[in-house]
């Protein structure tokens, strides 16, 4: 019920607003804000890391995965589908260039953000496995509920927590505005756009968060959602789409090394997908089996 409550609230006075701007544009000071707050829980857990390191409380944590049977065998498959998912951002490529005074630009921004991505990616993997080493969880946010050994460690904790939390609010419009898009352009191809229809642009937004609410209530880990949307939607977008774009090539543009490698890209894709579908589903049921045993 709490969980409800929390959700509900955060809708209604901080999705609600962000959802209603029509262009991409608009949201230009709150995903800075977002990226300000990413930034800030790097700062935060490698400063707690250094600390612990310099008074000599952290361990030489392990470098190589453990394996032990098949089930941690196939583990380690899941990550990809997680992997492929913070590095996929085709979707936000076409609004932003269409809002640029300048689409020239569009190419540098991609590059930037990649390393930027990059950047804060591998600080916090970093940081945060040397800081909790074989005791890092999935979500590394859940580390933050325990004593970290320091001093202040329950008001750094809380601050981390609010951090991303709002983090997470801050950046969620962005990928939410380009759904938005592509769903109407699916349902609706032929209509106007959605933009300037305000019945349709409030009727697809209310269907959207709808269905999304529902899922963020039902669905009990953030992980096993990202494990299958990560194998399916997100290898989709950003290899199988891109490549099969590629192959049909309308304009005569690619030549012929590129309809190569774009058939191995799909290949390939195909396979890790399933893969790594396979994986995540013996991984939950061979979670489920231990707990009942």
């Amino acid at each position: 019920m709490k969980r409800f409550i929390i959700l509900l609230f955060s809708t209604l006075l901080v999705f609600a607003p962000l959802l209603s701007f029509k262009r991409v544009d608009s949201l230009r000071y709150t995903s800075a804000l977002s990226v300000g707050l990413a930034v800030v829980f790097v700062v935060i857990i490698a400063g707690v890391a250094i600390v612990k390191l310099a008074n000599g409380s952290i361990a030489m944590p392990r470098l190589l995965p453990e394996l032990v049977d098949q089930a941690s065998f196939w583990k380690l498959f899941t990550t990809i589908p997680i992997l492929v998912t913070a590095y996929i951002c085709h979707h936000n490529i076409h609004p932003i260039q269409n809002e640029l005074s300048d689409p020239t630009q569009m190419k540098s921004i991609v590059r930037t953000s990649i390393r930027l991505c990059v950047i804060v990616y591998m600080a916090t993997s970093f940081f945060g496995f040397l800081l909790f080493g074989d005791h890092t969880l999935d979500d590394v946010l859940a580390n933050f509920d325990a004593d970290l050994g320091i001093p202040y460690s329950a008001l750094i904790n809380d601050v981390v927590r609010m951090s991303y939390c709002l983090h997470l609010m801050l950046v969620f419009p962005i990928g939410f505005f380009s759904l938005r898009l592509n769903l109407d352009g699916l349902l609706f191809p032929h209509a106007i756009p959605i933009a300037y229809d305000n019945r349709r642009f409030f009727s697809v937004t209310a269907f959207l968060m709808g269905f999304i609410f529902l899922g963020a209530n039902f669905v009990p880990s953030i992980w096993d959602a990202f494990q299958f949307t990560g194998a399916t939607a997100t290898v989709s977008v950003g290899f199988i789409f891109p490549a099969a774009i590629a192959l049909k090539d309308t304009h005569g543009i690619a030549v012929k090394n590129d309809r190569r490698i774009s058939l191995v890209m799909i290949l390939l894709a195909v396979s890790s997908s399933a893969v790594a579908i396979c994986s995540d589903i013996y991984s939950i049921f061979n979670n489920d089996n231990v707990k009942t045993s």
